[in-house]
């Protein structure tokens, strides 16, 4: 496996490969980014202590400065080999061994670089398996055809003799993370994991009173931690030992588990069309009620009011039929009516009250001009906190995913109030056509999450660049209102921790959560370079539960068994099974077949269980 990137992703894929799936990894990093801390993924599984000392020698080695760097050739010494590279260049990825891979990530920053390096690498070796970063999407899609088109030319169908897979696939890790960080900010609102016409939704319960486990629905998928009584282990990091979650258990330990919540899975029925995103934002034309202010409607009313009250008045009077007393009326509060000389005194006086109110039109007629032009000219302009505004959820950052998260609480109807520093984010934009206030400012300065309304939101959504920024923003939030719920962005698994730590023993009875993008999205890239269809990640505490569908005839490990002896605790389970040629329900008595396919929940360490490769080597 190849890793080429520039950030902390890129680590974390190449630890993912290395230390989960038991890979060997060549990881393309530009100069002087050797020095960067990797994270610690391999804490889930029982590694092997040959493998351990492997890895761990390949880290002193690269402490020391004898790791592979650019311009040494050779295989992968302690399962991962390191080239320092500015640029994927055509030279770099073939130094890198591209000619000889399996599959090739790229996850760097920036698209065009990815792009670029695929196109060369498409070329240096048709029968590579490709997984792509790309935020953008639409671009994402054209890419995809255009590289699977060219693997099907130069491979005759993509596949090889040798069973290799010419997929391309590309992915995005904000969108990976996006629902999930959503997720946890939101009360009421469930992880969803969507697979053609099935939706599927895990839910947190409490323990019951009697201090056991809440009933499962279709499935248990984790024993939460015992946070009840020991707040020091509520991290649910993947070293807090017993204390931590524990992932897909059997129905034992789901009977004797004592003081712990459940994340249970459940089924969604889905019925009526997709919401919109922005339903209700109004798009480029904004509604009609938001042309003027409450207090000018009210001043329109009361002068419509009194129009019909003359002209009532004067029908009374006069004696005229309504409709002839409302022309009269309207003749007069325009001053084009003839002066009622000779008439009866109430038509005098009526007529004198109809000239007065057309005075008082004329200004409330122009403000409702001059106010329809501002509103129009201030459609594309950021929107500020309405006054009265509460039980929303205030959103630091609108970077990429920022921008991503928005728009998914954007999709639920929920109220956001976004936060940004940059007045050039990417993120203006699309808060701008959503029409989602924005506060322009520093958070860490004092008066911006004030103008935010922190003191009434339900949750801070802490999702900057800067770990220590989003630390100081719910730090001074959480002075402001004790019990507000936060969630934030921390990459380091160890500073994480500290802090998650530190702020359920200060704040109790408040809702934390810390999540990292990088860790969210490394399953399902490291997944895309093993063949695999991940559906999903689904955060438990600081763990995660991958969603992926597979083909039963491609995992020894399923094919012959019933979908009950497929169930490995702590691994995988059978979740769905769509078989071939079978109508009706599959129940847990269904042999699965080598043509069926199914949908696993599985821990990564299950999953690298479940590789082809893997059943080959053991």
């Amino acid at each position: 496996m190849v890793v080429c990137g520039d950030d902390g992703l890129a680590h974390r894929l190449a630890a993912e490969l290395r230390g989960v799936y038991g890979e060997q990894v060549t990881l393309v990093v530009p100069p002087g980014r050797r020095t960067v801390r990797p994270p610690v993924v391999g804490r889930a599984r029982a590694v092997s202590a040959a493998l351990l000392d492997r890895v761990v020698m390949a880290a002193v080695n690269r402490g020391n400065g004898t790791s592979t760097g650019a311009g040494t050739g050779g295989e992968p010494q302690g399962g991962e080999r390191l080239v320092e590279a500015a640029e994927p260049t055509e030279a770099v990825l073939a130094e890198a061994g591209v000619d000889r891979a399996a599959a090739l990530a790229l996850v760097y920053d920036d698209d065009e670089t990815n792009i670029r390096a695929a196109l060369t690498a498409r070329r240096l070796n048709p029968r590579l398996r490709l997984v792509l970063r790309l935020y953008n999407r639409r671009l994402g899609q054209h890419i995809e055809e255009l590289l699977d088109q060219a693997a099907r030319l130069a491979t005759a169908g993509g596949t090889d003799g040798d069973g290799s897979d010419a997929s391309v696939t590309v992915l995005s890790d904000a969108d990976t993370a996006a629902p999930a960080l959503a997720a946890a900010a939101v009360a009421g609102t469930t992880k969803v994991v969507q697979t053609e016409g099935l939706m599927l939704r895990a839910v947190e319960h409490p323990p019951r009173p009697d201090g056991r486990a809440a009933p499962s629905g279709l499935a248990t998928l984790a024993l939460l931690s015992a946070t009840g009584n020991d707040p020091a282990f509520a991290d649910g990091s993947e070293n807090s030992g017993e204390h931590g979650p524990r992932l897909l258990p059997d129905a034992e330990s789901v009977r004797a588990a004592r003081g712990r919540g459940t994340v249970v899975l459940e089924q969604v029925s889905y019925a009526g069309p997709s919401l919109p995103a922005g339903r209700g934002s109004g798009g480029v034309v904004p509604p009609f009620a938001s042309l003027f202010s409450r207090r000018l409607r009210w001043s329109l009313a009361g002068l419509v009011g009194c129009v019909v009250g003359l002209a009532v008045a004067l029908s009374v009077v006069t004696g005229i039929h309504p409709l002839g007393a409302l022309y009269l009326t309207l003749l007069d509060l325009f001053a084009i009516n003839d002066p009622a000389k000779g008439d009866p005194t109430g038509r005098q006086v009526l007529q004198l009250l109809s000239g007065l109110v057309g005075l008082l039109l004329l200004p409330v007629l122009l403000a409702a001009v001059l106010e329809a032009l501002g509103t129009f000219r201030t459609a594309s302009a950021l929107r500020k906190p309405p006054r009265g505004l509460g039980g929303h959820v205030v959103l630091l950052g609108l970077g990429k995913i920022g921008t991503r998260v928005l728009t998914r609480l954007r999709e639920l109807n929920i109220p956001v109030v976004c936060v940004e520093s940059d007045p050039e984010a990417r993120g203006l934009a699309t808060a701008r056509r959503l029409r989602v206030p924005v506060v322009l400012g520093d958070v860490t300065q004092e008066g911006v999450l004030e103008a935010a309304k922190i003191h009434r939101a339900h949750a801070l959504l802490a999702v900057t660049s800067s770990d220590t920024t989003n630390l100081e923003a719910v730090l001074y939030a959480r002075g402001v209102r004790p019990g507000l719920r936060a969630v934030l962005r921390l990459y380091d698994d160890d500073f994480a921790t500290a802090v998650y730590r530190t702020l359920r023993a200060a704040h109790p009875h408040a809702l934390t959560r810390s999540r990292s993008v990088t860790h969210l999205a490394a399953p399902a890239f490291a997944g895309a370079m093993l063949g695999r269809q991940i559906l999903g990640a689904i955060p438990v505490e600081r763990r995660v539960l991958l969603f992926a569908e597979v083909q039963v005839g491609r995992h020894p490990q399923l094919a012959g068994k019933t979908v009950a002896q497929a169930f490995e605790p702590g691994l995988w389970r059978v979740l769905a099974v769509d078989a071939a040629g079978v109508d009706g329900e599959v129940s847990d008595a269904y042999v699965l077949r080598g043509e069926d396919r199914v949908v696993l929940a599985a821990t990564r360490r299950g999953l690298a269980e479940l590789s082809p490769t893997r059943a080959l080597r053991s």
